[in-house]
């Protein structure tokens, strides 16, 4: 059957078990966007604190990038000797030390903390991520609904709740370590909740051992050039999404030159809009299919960030944020539901996302870098740039025969 005649009814009704999986997963990337955008809003703040330029910012970034690249490339192998629930449970303890690190560290103004906590926030984020979108693509099969699409607005409606927060808390200067380290105990009671709730053996394959044979399926699924195209893809809007979530605060402070609060309002609109997008993803997907859900995104977004970079109005590249973020907001989503349409969804998708991460790893020092020497808007020429080839390459999301 293929993956569009799978779709015929888009809203099938879940069964309770289905309905308890998808409420875990929800919740787990609720928080998980809670924390960092927390931590997002506070950027301007943080770099004051640990007395960075914005090169030196772009390093202590970083640190959240080999956290992230760190976990992912260990994820799939884990879920497949040991079930989805293991990586996530590791996941989730590392975010929540990780945040409680960077807060304390922040407030000592200990930049080599600030990077040692990104760490440990990118290391729980990555190793998690990945089981969960593997669990996610899982319920996509067994429910014939969309869920991933919803499933990372949940994370935007985090960015969202965090971002509300962080503008409220900067505008009568709350501490940053006191505001941190609140969210980290938040975060901590509501990944106990929802953690449980996930199924242990999603994604295990019991002839599978933790070493090379993983390895070996890992690289062996890019020999495959639908494989090679969607991470091209998603490497592409990620680098959009991560570049907004790691740099746009203070594209606006530094390269519009509005305060950091302005910078902050900014970020949640981005961060709403973001989440507009994914939770009108189902009905457009069901409608218009993938490739053509990627391509418009890939464009829309495009057309954003190239106003953000080009105009000198802070009113149209604030406004200009809004179509950034409703386009780069179903890239990641979508790419990787295209990727679960597979023999072996577990490593296709785990191999597709890796990609993704990739723009994480890279972005914070490259664009740290050529913001240093052209400015932060200059330096979005490379994300825009990027996008616009992406669009090209969206057949590839096309439904496959399986």
């Amino acid at each position: 059957m293929s993956a569009r005649a799978g779709q015929a009814n888009p809203r099938p009704a879940l069964s309770a078990p289905l309905r308890r999986r998808r409420g875990a997963i929800f919740v787990f990337m609720l928080t998980v966007g809670v924390g960092l955008s927390s931590f997002i809003v506070r950027t301007p703040a943080v770099r004051d604190l640990v007395h960075a330029s914005t090169a030196e910012m772009g390093l202590i970034l970083f640190g959240i990038s080999v956290g992230s690249m760190t976990g992912i490339l260990s994820s799939a192998a884990l879920v497949r000797r040991f079930g989805a629930r293991r990586p996530i449970i590791i996941g989730g303890a590392a975010f929540v030390i990780g945040l409680a690190l960077l807060a304390l560290t922040a407030g000592a103004g200990q930049g080599v903390g600030v990077f040692l906590g990104l760490i440990g926030i990118g290391l729980g984020f990555g190793l998690a991520e990945i089981a969960i979108n593997i669990e996610g693509a899982m319920i996509e099969q067994l429910s014939g609904r969309s869920i991933l699409p919803v499933l990372h607005g949940c994370y935007s409606l985090g960015s969202v709740i965090g971002s509300v927060a962080g503008i409220a808390l900067t505008a009568i200067a709350f501490p940053v370590t006191i505001h941190l380290l609140i969210v980290a105990t938040v975060a901590l009671v509501a990944l106990l909740w929802a953690i449980p709730k996930i199924p242990a053996e999603t994604g295990r394959q019991s002839d599978t051992g933790a070493g090379s044979p993983g390895i070996r399926a890992q690289l062996a699924v890019w020999r495959q050039q639908r494989v090679i195209f969607l991470g091209l893809i998603v490497l592409a809007l990620a680098l959009a999404e991560g570049a907004a979530g790691d740099w746009l605060p203070l594209i606006m402070v530094d390269g519009h030159g509005t305060t950091a609060a302005v910078g902050s309002i900014v970020f949640a609109g981005f961060a709403l809009a973001m989440t507009i997008g994914r939770f009108a993803g189902e009905p457009l997907l069901a409608r218009f299919g993938k490739a053509n859900v990627l391509r418009v995104s890939a464009l829309v977004s495009a057309v954003g960030i190239a106003l953000v970079v080009f105009s000198d109005s802070v009113l149209v590249a604030g406004l200009a944020v809004l179509l950034w973020g409703l386009g780069a907001a179903l890239g990641f989503p979508v790419t990787l539901s295209a990727a679960g349409e597979s023999d072996d969804p577990t490593t296709t998708v785990g191999a597709v996302a890796s990609a993704g991460y990739v723009a994480f790893l890279v972005g914070p020092p490259l664009l740290g870098f050529l913001g240093e020497h052209f400015g932060l808007r200059g330096a979005m020429i490379v994300v825009l740039a990027v996008v616009v080839l992406a669009s090209f390459l969206t057949s590839a999301a096309k439904p496959q025969e399986r």
